[in-house]
């Protein structure tokens, strides 16, 4: 099988029985010519894997950072974001299925190469461009170009993954990438191999690599889905689990479910249950945790740790009071926030706009 808009990739090796395996995720798809990988965009082609999707996109919008959520990198910042097609996880209750369960090439309306995306978001005030919608582990190649291109205009880079990725590949993509939101979906194996088609195991060695071996800006998110994973005990046991070995301040966002794809038999999260979620996080020493997908602006907002100062207040996506100066340090106490600030927060404000960015061809 040729495939004209393909570009090789790196991350493969050949096995004694003439498949070859894709060693970018835990999955390790094992190809024979002509096959894909379960993410549908890795595929075979002659004595390699190429990746099927370079430059394409299901669309490009600008958001505010905080939609990520990244509630501690550059606050109030537009960033633009866009994904691709395809997933390497098969969670039941994908929010984003249309485009992270699509197998088809249609999806990807859209195109840009490296340059012209880093311009765009240049020419359009955006601090940042996030990889995000699906996955970019499986469009790795195409993420490191626009990384190096966006870089090169002082645009930088977020990327919103679950983090299921092997090391070596993990630690080329993570490089080119200044704030991370990582989707710890559980605590359980029960849960990832049941829910997600996947390992707890990964997820947690990239969540540890990151914060002790980069500079990359780490938050985690967490959907709660009533049934699932929304226990006392778990809730616990891994907000301790990232108190100890990530550290205190690690934001968390525990976000509400709301029912889709093949989940539709779920209630919408409680509101409570995210209030009780937070507690027994701050219980364990977690500094910046955080409720999503309801109203709570006290729940959504920034304190300091020592004094207890509001020092972001936040109604949803928007920034609405600021107590940092330009250090990140409280203005009542001194004492510094964590996080990546700029001297205020930015003015994009709670906005979603679409962005066409089409050329043709696009080439790496």
């Amino acid at each position: 099988m040729v495939m004209t808009d393909a570009v090789p990739t790196r991350y493969w090796h050949r096995l004694d029985d003439g498949r070859v395996q894709c060693d970018v995720c835990p999955r390790h798809c094992r190809l024979a010519d002509g096959q894909q990988g379960l993410c549908f965009v890795r595929a075979r082609d002659g004595d390699g894997i190429v990746l099927t999707t370079y430059g394409r996109s299901s669309g490009f919008c600008i958001d505010p950072i905080e939609k990520k959520p990244l509630n501690h990198f550059l606050p109030g910042s537009a960033t633009l974001s866009f994904g691709t097609a395809g997933c390497n996880l098969n969670c039941k209750f994908c929010q984003n299925w249309d485009i992270s369960k699509s197998r088809e090439i249609d999806t990807l309306a859209d195109a840009a190469g490296p340059t012209a995306l880093a311009q765009a978001a240049r020419r359009h005030g955006c601090a940042s461009v996030a990889f995000t919608y699906n996955d970019p582990v499986i469009f790795l190649e195409y993420a490191v170009d626009i990384a190096a291109a966006c870089h090169a205009v002082g645009v930088r880079t977020v990327a919103v993954s679950a983090g299921y990725m092997c090391a070596e590949p993990r630690a080329e993509f993570y490089r080119h990438i200044n704030a991370a939101n990582i989707d710890l979906k559980a605590f359980t194996e029960r849960f990832y191999r049941q829910v997600t088609n996947s390992q707890l195991g990964p997820v947690l060695e990239t969540l540890e690599y990151l914060t002790r071996e980069t500079s990359v800006w780490v938050e985690i998110t967490n959907l709660v889905i009533p049934g699932e994973n929304d226990s006392d005990q778990e809730f616990d046991q891994m907000t301790a689990w990232v108190a100890d070995r990530l550290g205190p301040d690690v934001p968390m966002h525990f976000t509400a479910f709301h029912p889709d794809y093949r989940m539709l038999n779920k209630p919408r999260t409680p509101h409570t249950t995210l209030i009780r979620a937070r507690q027994i996080a701050q219980s364990n020493g977690l500094r910046h945790v955080y409720v999503g997908n309801v109203q709570d602006v006290g729940r959504g907002s920034t304190y300091c740790h020592a004094c207890g100062t509001r020092v972001i207040g936040r109604r949803g996506y928007q920034p609405i009071s600021w107590r940092l100066d330009a250090r990140g340090r409280c203005l009542s106490c001194g004492t510094v926030c964590a996080g990546v600030f700029a001297d205020g927060p930015g003015d994009w404000g709670p906005r979603r706009q679409v962005v066409r960015l089409a050329e043709a061809p696009v080439t790496p």
